[in-house]
C-alpha cells in the first residue's frame, strides 16, 4: 500500500468528487488573481500611471520617460521580488505545517525569524553590514543556525522530534533569540536605525540586486518543497505509520527542514520578518484543494505571492503621498483572517 492509495484526512462538507473541478477553478482564479495583482503592481503607486502606458513601457521601453523609467526601474523589480518572496514564504509554511503535524506552525514558531534577526544585528553591529544585499547570507546562516539549535533540542530524549517538542523548542529558542536581539538593539543606535525599517517587513526599495544573490537557493528549496508532496502526506498519517509505508522519517524530516529554513530565511532576508503569510496560506489552500500536499504545495506558492503583492499595493494606497510597510497591511489582513479560519472549524486536520 502507497500514501497515494491512502485516504488523507478531509474537511467538513467536502465532497471527494468536487475535487477535481475545485482545483481546476482555484487554478484559474489563482491564475488570474496573479495576473491582475501584476498589472495593478505596475500600475498604481505614488502616482498612479494609465495601463497602456504600462504596456508600452514594457513592450517599447524608452529610458527618457520618467513613467517607463518608474515601471521598468522600479516597480517591476519590486513586484518580481514580492512574487518570489511570498512563493517562498507560501512554501515554506506548508512544509513547517506538514512536517511538525501543527496547525499554528511557521518559521516564526520554529525559531526561523529570530535566528535570522539575531544574524543581521551581528552583522551590522560587528561587520559593519548597510543593507539588505550585504547581510543576506547573514540571515540565512542565523536562521539555519536557530532551527537547528531547534532540531537538536527537540530530538533529545526517546521519542525523538515529535511535533509537541519541536513546537516548544522553537518557542523556547524563539524567545530566547527576541531577547539577545533586544539587548543589541538597546546598546547599538546603529544597529537600532538599520534594523528599525528592515525589522518590519517591507518591498520598497528593495530590487533584483538584493534578491539575485539569494534566488539560486531559494530556487534549489523551492524545488525540493514542491517534490516532498508525497513525503508530506505520508507525515500526514503519523511518523509510526510513514515508518511502516517504507519512509525514512528522520532523514525526510531533516530535509524538510533545511528547505524550510532557506525558504523562510531568504525571504527574511530580502524583505525582512513578514507574519501570517505562511502561516495562513495553507490553510486557506487546503479548504479549496484538499489534503493532499502534492496540490497544497502547488497552489500555496502563487497564492501566498498574491496575498503579498497585494497587501503592497494596498501599502502604497491607504497611507498617500507616503506608504506604509507590507508587513504591516499583511499583519492587519492575516490576523483576523486566522482567527475567521479558527472560529469556522475549516483548519483541516494535518
Amino acid at each position: 500500500m502507497s500514501a497515494d492509495t491512502l485516504a488523507l484526512p478531509r474537511g467538513r462538507g467536502r465532497s471527494p468528487r468536487s475535487l477535481p473541478r475545485r482545483r481546476v477553478w482555484a487554478g484559474t482564479a489563482i491564475a488570474l488573481a496573479l495576473g491582475g495583482v501584476v498589472v495593478a503592481s505596475l500600475a498604481i503607486g505614488t502616482s498612479e500611471i494609465p495601463l497602456g502606458t504600462v504596456w508600452h513601457a514594457l513592450t517599447a521601453y524608452d529610458p527618457t520617460d520618467p513613467e517607463h523609467i518608474a515601471i521598468v526601474e522600479k516597480r517591476l523589480p519590486r513586484t518580481i521580488v514580492g512574487i518570489v518572496v511570498g512563493a517562498a514564504l507560501g512554501l515554506s509554511g506548508t512544509i513547517a505545517q506538514g512536517v511538525t503535524r501543527n496547525p499554528l506552525a511557521d518559521p516564526g514558531i520554529l525559531g526561523v525569524n529570530q535566528g535570522a534577526a539575531l544574524a543581521v544585528v551581528a552583522a551590522i553591529t560587528v561587520f559593519g553590514a548597510t543593507g539588505p544585499s550585504s547581510y543576506l547570507w547573514f540571515a540565512i546562516g542565523g536562521a539555519a543556525v536557530a532551527a537547528a539549535i531547534v532540531w537538536v533540542l527537540s530530538s533529545r530524549g526517546r521519542d525523538g522530534a515529535t511535533p509537541g517538542k519541536l513546537a516548544l523548542a522553537g518557542a523556547a529558542v524563539s524567545a530566547a533569540l527576541f531577547s539577545l536581539v533586544s539587548a543589541v538593539l538597546i546598546v547599538s543606535r546603529e544597529a537600532l536605525d538599520a534594523m528599525r525599517f528592515w525589522q518590519v517587513g517591507a518591498l520598497a526599495g528593495r530590487g533584483l540586486d538584493v534578491l539575485v544573490p539569494v534566488l539560486p537557493v531559494l530556487i534549489v528549496a523551492a524545488a525540493v518543497a514542491l517534490a516532498s508532496g508525497r513525503t508530506l502526506n505520508l507525515f500526514a498519517l503519523g511518523d509510526e505509520t510513514a515508518a511502516a509505508l517504507g519512509l525514512r522519517v528522520n532523514r525526510a524530516r531533516l530535509l524538510l527542514a533545511i528547505a524550510l529554513v532557506v525558504l523562510a530565511a531568504g525571504a527574511t532576508a530580502v524583505a525582512g520578518p513578514i507574519a501570517f503569510v505562511g502561516l495562513i496560506v495553507p490553510h486557506a489552500v487546503r479548504s479549496i484543494a484538499g489534503p493532499d500536499y502534492r496540490w497544497i504545495l502547488l497552489f500555496a506558492a502563487p497564492t501566498a505571492a498574491v496575498l503579498l503583492v497585494a497587501a503592497d499595493v494596498v501599502a502604497r494606497i491607504v497611507a498617500r503621498p507616503g506608504e506604509l510597510q507590507v508587513g504591516i497591511v499583511v499583519a492587519a489582513v492575516g490576523a483576523p483572517f486566522f482567527i475567521a479560519l479558527v472560529r469556522r472549524g475549516r483548519m483541516a486536520g494535518l
